[in-house]
C-alpha cells in the first residue's frame, strides 16, 4: 500500500467516524497518522524531484506568492503591478513555471512570484503542485487569487490543499511548549482549562509519533490538530490576502458582500479597478516601514530609505546601515511619530515607526 492509498484510507475513516466523546481518542490518533504520512509525501524523493523545483532566488524587501487556480488572472496581475511580462491567454495552464516580478512601492522592492495554477490534489503532487507549494512556504505573504464568480468553491479547495501541506493561513502559532527528553516519561501540564484535549489524548498522539519521553505545556486551550502541528515542527504560519478578480462580471451587491469578508479585497485586472488599494493593503500585511537617515548638520535624505519590518528597534537600524556601527554607538536622535518630542535622544531599544528620521551619534 503506497502513501497516497494510506492517506486516502485514513481520510475516509475520519469522514465516516462520528465525532463524539467516545471516538475523540480514535480520531486524535488517526489525525496524527495522517499528518505523519503527509509529511513523508512532501519529502522530495532524491531521484524524481532533482532539478524539478522552482528555485527562485529570494530578493528585495519581502516575498509574496501568488496562488490560485488556472485562468483566474494571476499573470495579468503580475504584468500590471510589475515590469515583468508573464504570458497571458484565455486557456488554462498558460504559466508552466515560476515567474518572478518586482513591485516597486514606497521605496520598497517586493518580489511577486507568479506560480503555475494549482489544481485539486496538488498537495499529493498532481500538476506541478508540490513545487508550487514548496515555493509558497518561503513567502512572507500568500496572495490567493480567486475568480469572483466561483470564489467560495475555489477558496475552500485552495485552503484545503495548503492546510494539508502544513501551510496555516492567518493563524497564530499554537502556544504549546514541547520538548523531547531522554527519559522521565511524559510530563504534561497546562496553565489554563483545556476543553478540546486531555492528558490521555496527548499521550496517545505522542505514542503514535514513537515519543515516550517529553515535556508538554499548554499555555492556551488548543486542540489535537494544533498539538500535532507543534510535534510536526514543519508548519508555516503565513498571512493571506484573498484577492477576488473579475468583479466586472458580477453584480454590485455581490461585490459589496465579498468586499466585507475578512482579509479580502475585490479587483478587476482587465479594467485596472482597485489595484492601488491592493498595494496599500499589501504594504500593511507585510508590516513594512520606511526609516530615513540623517547626517549631522545636514537635511535627511528622503530619496533613499531603509525598508524594515514593523517593531524594529534602533539596534536593527544600526545593523541595516552597517554591522560595525553597534560597536561605536553612543546614542541616536529620532524625529517622527515614535517619539514624544522631536528630536528625542534614544538608546538601542527604542522602537521605530514608519517614516521616522534617525541620526546615529558615535562615541
Amino acid at each position: 500500500m503506497g502513501i497516497l492509498e494510506k492517506i486516502s484510507e485514513i481520510e475516509k475513516e475520519i469522514s465516516r467516524t462520528q465525532k463524539n466523546k467516545a471516538t475523540e481518542y480514535h480520531l486524535g490518533v488517526l489525525k496524527a497518522k495522517l499528518a505523519k504520512y503527509r509529511a513523508q509525501l512532501l519529502e522530495p524523493s532524491k531521484k524524481s524531484e532533482k532539478g524539478e523545483g522552482f528555485d527562485v532566488l529570494k530578493s528585495g524587501d519581502a516575498r509574496v506568492a501568488l496562488i490560485g487556480f488556472p485562468s483566474v488572472g494571476k499573470s495579468t496581475l503580475l504584468s500590471t503591478l510589475t515590469k515583468t511580462e508573464s504570458e497571458t491567454a484565455s486557456y488554462e495552464f498558460t504559466t508552466l513555471t515560476c515567474i518572478p516580478g518586482v513591485i516597486e512601492y514606497k521605496g520598497a522592492n517586493i518580489q511577486l512570484l507568479d506560480l503555475p495554477g494549482i489544481i485539486e490534489g496538488a498537495s499529493q503532487g498532481k500538476g506541478r503542485g508540490r513545487q508550487v507549494i514548496a515555493v509558497a512556504r518561503t513567502a512572507d505573504l500568500i496572495l490567493m487569487m480567486l475568480d469572483a464568480s466561483k470564489q467560495d468553491v475555489q477558496r475552500d479547495l485552495l485552503e484545503k490543499e495548503l492546510e494539508s501541506v502544513g501551510i496555516r493561513l492567518n493563524k497564530l502559532k499554537p502556544n504549546i511548549y514541547f520538548k523531547i527528553k531522554k527519559g522521565g516519561g511524559i510530563a504534561f501540564n497546562s496553565t489554563c482549562a483545556l476543553t478540546k484535549i486531555d492528558e490521555k489524548m496527548v499521550q496517545m498522539i505522542l505514542h503514535e509519533y514513537k515519543i515516550f519521553n517529553a515535556e508538554v505545556l499548554f499555555r492556551e486551550d488548543c486542540s489535537a490538530d494544533e498539538l500535532i502541528d507543534v510535534i510536526s515542527a514543519n508548519r508555516v504560519y503565513l498571512p493571506c490576502l484573498y484577492v477576488y478578480n473579475k468583479i466586472d462580471q458580477i453584480s454590485i451587491e455581490e461585490v459589496d458582500r465579498i468586499a466585507k469578508k475578512p482579509n479580502s479585497i475585490v479587483v478587476s485586472c482587465n479594467f485596472l479597478l482597485n489595484l492601488d488599494y491592493l498595494l496599500e493593503i499589501l504594504w500593511e500585511y507585510l508590516a513594512l516601514i520606511r526609516v530615513y537617515t540623517k547626517k549631522p548638520g545636514q537635511a535627511p535624505d528622503f530619496n533613499d530609505c531603509l525598508i524594515l519590518r514593523r517593531g524594529v528597534t534602533v539596534e536593527h537600524v544600526c545593523h541595516a546601515i552597517h554591522r560595525s556601527l553597534i560597536g561605536a554607538f553612543k546614542y541616536a536622535l529620532v524625529w517622527g511619530t515614535s517619539t514624544k518630542y522631536s528630536p528625542q535622544r534614544v538608546g538601542l531599544n527604542h522602537v521605530m515607526d514608519d517614516e521616522d528620521v534617525i541620526q546615529i551619534v558615535k562615541k
